[in-house]
């Protein structure tokens, strides 16, 4: 786990401890690696998900927090909280929605391109609808030698792919 993402979150400490209890528990113990069935199988606990899901939230509040002068005016644009408000009401709780500034944070905390996936039903009137996605391309990061490079001919693939229903995101796995 990158310290970076760590030394970058909010100073929830307790926070942290019980996520790296936690994803210690999942990989329990000393094993080199574990398989995805397994990896899905642990993960389906949800008290372990729960977890993860906190952590995630912590490393956005801490990218945001870090690069508060850019998120600043897209803030402004959703509510009139300050940054630090922002985070603590709409970031870091559990259950709170998620919108493409978190998604923005997350993408740039850990330096992984992120697609996310909606059905356009603007055009339900003749009974079309339509898959878009919008690509979210992080600002920093070391990106893995397989990704396109920014500026090249081929746009940055992303690695993590999501579906964005009202108020959640679901992860999509693509074959």
């Amino acid at each position: 786990m990158p310290s970076r993402l760590l030394q970058s979150t909010p100073s929830h400490t307790s926070a942290k401890e019980l996520f790296l209890e936690q994803l210690e528990s999942v990989l329990q113990g000393s094993e080199a690696s574990i398989s995805h069935d397994e990896l899905v199988q642990r993960s389906r606990d949800q008290s372990v998900s729960d977890y993860v899901v906190m952590f995630f939230r912590f490393v956005t509040s801490g990218e945001i927090r870090k690069r508060s002068e850019f998120f600043e005016p897209f803030i402004l644009g959703l509510t009139n909280a300050t940054v630090e408000q922002f985070c603590k009401s709409s970031v870091e709780p559990m259950g709170e929605e998620s919108d493409h500034v978190h998604i923005t944070a997350l993408s740039d905390a850990l330096g992984v391109p992120i697609r996310v996936v909606y059905l356009d039903r603007s055009s339900c009137d003749n009974g079309v609808v339509s898959v878009n996605h919008h690509d979210f391309t992080p600002l920093t990061g070391d990106l893995p030698a397989d990704a396109a490079t920014v500026g090249g001919p081929e746009p940055i693939n992303p690695f993590i792919t999501l579906l964005y229903r009202p108020g959640h995101y679901d992860i999509l796995y693509l074959k």
